[in-house]
């Protein structure tokens, strides 16, 4: 496990496992979220963000934590595992409206400098339908760039515990 792709709704707890599977295996760490927005929420344009995608995956090591499907082809070739958390939407719904509650207006760690903690209800449509539209798109991707990949899935909490669990601590291998 050195290049490692994690996916999942938002609010599913990706950005969480992802810092403690870094800290666990030493692996840099990226935050899609922290590369692509600018401040005051701002899209990096299609064409700067495909560039620094293709940039970020030429590193030889990395955890890659976001979805952006729209780079998923240039990130999947890389990878040599990918994580997807597969949640209920209710409880990813249940975590974003919690995690605004507790850091409304602050700028949390994975996200990028001048984007402070929001709810929008286009953003809560998004969760909220994120398996029943997002999903199928994602699992024609991983068939088409990622078909060397097997995905750990991790359904609930318990799944990711066991799975951070099962790592040497230090390395990148399952004890």
């Amino acid at each position: 496990m050195r290049r490692v792709v994690i996916i999942g709704c938002s609010g599913a707890g990706k950005s969480t496992f992802a810092r403690i599977l870094a800290r666990q295996t030493n692996l840099p760490l990226i935050h899609l979220d922290r590369e692509f927005w600018r401040p005051g929420w701002v899209e990096t344009p299609r064409s700067e963000w495909r560039a620094k995608v293709i940039e970020l995956v030429a590193g030889e090591t990395w955890i890659m934590e976001g979805n952006y499907g729209s780079s998923l082809d240039l990130r999947l070739p890389r990878a040599d595992t990918i994580i997807w958390f597969d949640y209920p939407r209710r409880r990813c719904l249940w975590r974003v409206v919690k995690r605004v509650v507790m850091t409304y207006g602050q700028i949390r760690p994975d996200m990028a400098p001048g984007c402070p903690e929001q709810i929008n209800l286009a953003f809560l449509c998004w969760i909220w339908n994120f398996n029943r539209r997002e999903r199928p798109g994602l699992l024609q991707k991983l068939a088409a760039s990622g078909s060397h990949l097997t995905p750990i899935i991790f359904r609930n909490d318990g799944d990711a515990a066991q799975f951070l669990a099962k790592l040497s601590p230090g390395t990148c291998e399952a004890a």
